[in-house]
């Protein structure tokens, strides 16, 4: 049997036209599982995401946006079934893929969250000892768990393989080629996510982009082990560059969003050495925030984790942000900071607001939000025309290469700066961007 008749009889590809069972998610989706695919469902690693909400803080500001990990990885796993349907049918990808690697494939998409924790990334993003990285704890929980023992037995699969998909250990073509479905410009995660965030939050930008006419313009690389694109799906491509640049402006990078997020990451800075920072891990929503506000009580920080997560919302409220287009010069100064270097500076800022407006400033009273350097829209993808010329979006695109490189990063993830809310009219924008320049003079850097 050809590597393609093989990929087309794995059981899950079988199991779109006549599942033996479907679990229904928005919007209006049947996800079609195999019953080894609802074994694994059914592992308490996996029921753990239930009750882990995929967008954390940003449901402060959208109250629709509860929606859970869960859900997004079975959207996930659903797209993955999609791409794998459309590329058994391409010469390119049967010649790389055997049928095991479409299946890890579809264990990794399934699987790919299963190492979060509730609000792990701006957590994560802080760095702090003791905290693992989320794919340190996937590998764990794919390779030591219940998991590890569904995949081999009912799978045939090694758990450690499906875990060098995550990571992106590309060993091999097939294994490229895979991870390149799963992380990339245009990947089954980005392609949900999208969709689906937009949906929950009530807003249009996460769905305006065509996802069939993308799935069908799905190809592999004529020479070169990844994912592409023909030309049909150019515009679905552009339209898909163009909502996560909307998304990111107006949901994940939303003022108030950053503000809840400055404020649970100096929260959770100023409690790490109270909280076992690796049993968080582990937790649920309700019971992660339940074991920040004990940690908080009584310290200078119990105000933020209870305006957070108190009876009443009390978020800090912005007096200055910075853009690298209207203020290049701040915007490096601090964008890439160490987060214990911007809880420095923020101190120092304070300090001279104090002396700036003639009242205390706590050295709790003022964050600084500052972006990393990492580009968030790759948008290089690969384009095949019909007579097989290969180019990347960006070069057939100027639209998408100015929205992901001008607009995306260097516009809408600004340095922020928040204060109490009974500060915010005692600092003018020019008065807050003149004690930042002098904080950052004054802030020793890291060692």
């Amino acid at each position: 049997m050809s590597h393609r008749a093989a990929l087309a009889q794995i059981p899950e590809l079988l199991s779109i036209a006549a599942p033996p069972g479907v679990v229904r998610i928005p919007p209006e989706w049947n996800v079609p599982l195999s019953d080894r695919a609802a074994r694994l469902l059914d592992a308490a690693p996996l029921r753990r995401l239930s009750q882990i909400s995929q967008l954390g803080l940003v449901g402060l500001v959208y109250p629709g946006a509860t929606h859970s990990r869960l859900e997004h990885s079975l959207g996930v796993y659903r797209n993955a079934l999609l791409f794998l349907q459309r590329l058994v049918a391409t010469d390119r990808f049967a010649e790389i893929v055997e049928p095991r690697g479409g299946e890890r494939f579809l264990l990794a998409a399934l699987l790919h969250d299963v190492g979060h924790w509730p609000f792990c990334h701006p957590t994560e993003d802080m760095q702090l000892p003791g905290l693992p990285r989320h794919e340190v704890r996937a590998r764990r929980i794919i390779t030591q768990t219940e998991i590890a023992d569904r995949i081999r037995d009912d799978w045939n699969v090694d758990p450690e393989r499906v875990c060098d998909l995550l990571d992106g250990n590309c060993d091999s073509d097939e294994t490229q080629v895979l991870t390149s479905l799963l992380s990339g410009p245009i990947d089954v995660d980005k392609v949900d996510y999208l969709v689906r965030d937009s949906l929950h939050a009530g807003v249009p930008y996460g769905r305006n982009f065509d996802v069939g006419r993308l799935i069908a313009s799905l190809a592999i690389h004529p020479t070169r082990p990844r994912l592409a694109i023909t030309d049909k799906g150019r515009t679905a491509a552009e339209m898909m560059v163009f909502s996560r640049y909307i998304m990111f402006s107006e949901v994940y990078w939303h003022p108030t969003v950053r503000a809840a997020t400055a404020m649970l990451q100096r929260a959770v800075y100023q409690l790490h050495e109270r909280l076992d920072m690796d049993g968080i891990c582990e937790l649920t929503d309700a019971p992660w925030i339940e074991r920040l506000l004990m940690a908080s009580a009584g310290t200078d920080v119990q105000w933020l984790a209870q305006g957070l997560f108190g009876a009443q919302r009390r978020l800090f409220k912005e007096i200055a942000q910075f853009s690298v287009l209207d203020s290049p010069q701040i915007h490096a100064s601090l964008a890439g900071r160490s987060y214990p270097w911007l809880v420095r500076c923020s101190e120092t800022f304070a300090r001279l607001a104090s002396v700036e407006i003639g009242r205390r400033v706590g050295p709790t009273h003022v964050l600084i939000d500052a972006p990393p350097k990492k580009l968030e829209v790759d948008i290089n993808v690969d384009v095949v025309d019909e007579q097989g010329f290969v180019r990347t979006l960006g070069d057939v695109s100027p639209v998408a290469a100015v929205l992901a490189r001008q607009q995306f990063d260097n516009y809408v993830k600004r340095v922020r700066i928040f204060v109490l809310p009974e500060l915010r009219h005692s600092l003018s924008p020019n008065q807050a961007c003149q004690i930042l320049e002098r904080a950052v003079e004054q802030t020793p850097p890291d060692r």
